[in-house]
């Protein structure tokens, strides 16, 4: 017995004569990142050295639409997802916790979704009434298909939610199928879906309480006996973790692959892949790259991510051997869900059901909670790392913290992650609340993961410490001692998270400093007096940063908590306090001239 390739056939000796197969093909439809993105995300340049003209892009309904018309080009067919599904969702989907997003998804078709980490926000109990349904148990705005068509109770996913390296830390359960397995005529293929291993420190703690993260590439490795005692040995890898290229995205980069994404978190993943791992479908960093990546036994396999909100699909054809169930050919190409496109047609049905929903969600969205006089983005940055927006969260926020039994606190930092584009615009919506106004709508927009704020205790050189955990090198191994740093932690930051700052709070950096003394402690003041290391302070962040989120480990041993409102409602409050106080300094809400200089960077 042996076998023989002839041409696109694997022949098979047996009995004495050959019996040849035709490879069969399947075509895999990819997406990551769709952050619920029921409607248009806006427009996508079309050149990366310019910023117009822009294309049209994205929407559930005409990611349907390019769905089907993909789907047509062959029978042998899947829809997967690389995770972020759902979570950081705009407020159509949002307010009814993201059953729109699912019931959407359900009829575009989608089969596989690797969890990730924005599919913790809500916690472990509230994503596994996304995949089994059920009403929420304590919100009214949930349940609602008898208004919007969809079913009643919320059934959940018709699709599948994959966790190769999420797992209960007593029983060592997954917390879903590893994998999944998809059989197209004579030919198996198999989905391993996982997030990345540093879940936990992107999202709120108690989101994954009793649960912990193992490495990708083992976790994958481990699963490959399991799959071959199966007899499957086409393997493709959904994995919530990527890479980036230095090049703007935009129509005419989406299939570059500039720099082969070395030096990013997908590349040493993908070099420890067992060599039965033929593609590889990734995200988290919002980017699209069409790549080949060399594996463990250095040989290359494609590796795909298609930006984020629905703007790309990617477009993966594989050829599967019957005969001995091995891919032997993979081709990827990135398409923008063009909204301007002639022969493809968004879907009706779905359309239907985003519309119901808007009209849900509108009084709430379009109630006018503020007003600027000029555009307010979320980036570009100082060269500091302040925005004038994140200037004026953090003073909202400490506002809403400073009073006597509300806190006391004397300034608050936010984490430039929980700021979500795109800001606010001076001109008017579409919906005419005038231009400078600005609504919940875009409000919540800004920051949509319902975080609550939470004011602690920290001494002056525990506040020196947070200012040092911005920056990348500060980890484990550079970090003093008495920093109690994680020993798991050698990376630290991956690149500089600089805390935006509550008004009165200042001091000055130097990226030419050391890893963990780059911020001059002399310098650290508050309403113009040196922070003392020795004496305590009151001071204000989100529950995410409040437990450790985004590596600030210091914040994590902060004494004297108590808790607060929510952010988007602080928020709120700080704009209406200014319109209706004449009196109150307007300097960064009803002016929006750019970053109060805050921070200060000594180059």
């Amino acid at each position: 017995m042996g076998l023989i390739n002839v041409g696109n056939f694997l022949c098979l000796l047996a009995a004495s004569s050959w019996v040849c197969a035709t490879d069969v093909p399947v075509k895999i439809i990819a997406f990551n990142d769709f952050h619920g993105q029921l409607e248009a995300p806006g427009n996508l340049r079309a050149t990366a050295a310019n910023t117009t003209p822009t294309i049209p892009v994205g929407s559930v309904e005409w990611m349907a639409g390019y769905v089907e018309a993909l789907k047509a080009e062959n029978p042998n067919n899947v829809v997967v997802s690389a995770g972020d599904l759902i979570g950081a969702t705009p407020l159509v989907s949002a307010l009814f916790h993201d059953e729109p997003t699912i019931e959407t998804m359900n009829l575009l078709g989608l089969e596989f979704n690797a969890v990730g980490n924005h599919e913790f926000d809500e916690g472990r109990t509230e994503l596994l009434r996304m995949q089994y349904g059920g009403c929420h148990p304590t919100d009214p705005n949930t349940c609602m298909g008898a208004t919007v068509g969809t079913p009643v109770p919320f059934e959940g996913a018709r699709f599948a939610f994959l966790a190769a390296n999420v797992q209960d830390v007593v029983s060592k359960k997954t917390l879903f199928p590893p994998y999944a397995i998809k059989t197209f005529g004579k030919v198996r293929v198999a989905f391993i879906g996982m997030t990345l291993k540093e879940t936990p420190t992107i999202v709120s703690p108690s989101g994954v309480a009793g649960l912990e993260f193992t490495d990708e590439a083992a976790a994958v490795n481990g699963l490959i006996p399991k799959l071959r005692a199966r007899g499957v040995k086409a393997i493709v890898v959904l994995i919530h973790q990527g890479g980036t290229q230095p090049v703007s995205q935009a129509a005419d980069t989406i299939n570059a692959c500039i720099g082969n994404l070395q030096g990013t978190p997908i590349a040493p993943i993908v070099s420890k892949l067992d060599n039965e791992v033929d593609l590889v479908i990734s995200g988290h960093t919002h980017q699209a790259y069409n790549c080949l990546l060399p594996n463990k036994n250095g040989r290359l396999i494609s590796v795909t991510s298609a930006n984020s909100a629905g703007r790309v699909l990617s477009d993966i054809n594989i050829q599967v051997n019957p005969v001995s169930g091995e891919v032997t050919n993979v081709e990827a190409q990135n398409k923008l869900v063009d909204r301007t496109a002639t022969g493809v047609a968004p879907n009706a049905e779905i359309a239907a059901i985003v519309t119901q929903y808007r009209a849900l969600a509108m009084p709430i969205a379009n109630r006018v909670i503020g007003e600027i006089t000029g555009a307010m983005p979320d980036s570009p940055a100082n060269a500091a790392g302040e925005t004038a927006l994140g200037d004026v969260i953090a003073d909202a926020q400490l506002q809403a913290t400073a009073a006597i039994g509300f806190g006391e606190a004397v300034v608050a930092f936010m984490n430039p992650g929980g700021i979500r584009s795109p800001g606010f615009s001076f001109v008017s919506s579409p919906m005419g609340e005038g231009d400078g106004k600005v609504t919940y709508g875009e409000a919540f927009t800004v920051q949509p993961f319902g975080n609550s704020l939470v004011t602690l205790t920290l001494t002056g050189e525990q506040i020196h410490i947070l200012l040092e955990q911005q920056f990348t090198g500060c980890n484990a191994a550079t970090a003093p001692a008495s920093w109690d740093y994680p020993t798991s932690d050698t990376l630290g930051q991956s690149f500089n998270r600089i805390l935006q700052v509550s008004a009165g709070f200042e001091y000055e950096w130097s990226p030419v400093g050391p890893a963990c003394d780059k911020v001059n402690p002399m310098s650290i003041r508050i309403n113009g007096v040196v922070v003392n290391p020795l004496l305590t302070y009151r001071i204000t962040v989100n529950n995410f940063l409040a437990d450790g989120g985004d590596k600030f480990y210091v914040l994590g041993k902060g004494s004297q908590r108590l808790g607060g409102a929510q952010d988007v409602d602080a928020l709120e409050v700080f704009f209406k306090n200014v319109l209706n106080d004449a009196d109150t300094v307007k300097a960064g809400v009803q002016v929006a001239p750019g970053p109060q200089n805050r921070i200060i960077r000594l180059d």
